[in-house]
């Protein structure tokens, strides 16, 4: 992810994705504002972005949409509830990353039991990986 309008897009998406419950919650805003820091989004254009309409770009690398799908399930876990609509909304945008639905699963069901909600880096990209043998 190089370009800001890249940035811009992640950023607006996991809004977008944050609200599917109906409100924002107090530790979902934090995390937001967290990953608009990492990505060099201004604390100005980050508030803007949730006054304007959703846009989304097409994450061309792998790599990309898995740590984008991760970063989403650790957005979806961190204000301690889980909504029906949050867990049918990660399976579609997991599927419409072009993800396999096998290994969405299989993370998702880690982070279940995960007691901080995180998992390893290399068991995400193992589980992604298995997709290729």
């Amino acid at each position: 992810m190089n370009t800001p309008s890249e940035k811009i897009s992640l950023l607006s998406d996991m809004i977008a994705f944050a609200i599917v419950d109906g409100e924002l919650h107090e530790r979902e805003y934090a995390f937001l504002s967290l990953i608009a820091t990492e990505l060099g989004v201004s604390k100005e254009q980050f508030r803007q972005l949730f006054h304007e309409e959703h846009r989304s770009e097409i994450i061309k690398s792998e790599f990309e949409r898995i740590l984008q799908f991760y970063r989403l399930a650790l957005l979806m876990h961190c204000d301690g509830i889980l909504h029906e609509r949050e867990q049918i909304k990660i399976h579609e945008i997991g599927i419409n990353m072009g993800l396999n639905p096998h290994a969405i699963k299989r993370v998702l069901k880690a982070m279940e039991r995960s007691p901080t909600r995180e998992i390893d880096p290399s068991f995400l990209l193992e589980v992604f990986q298995e997709q290729h043998n």
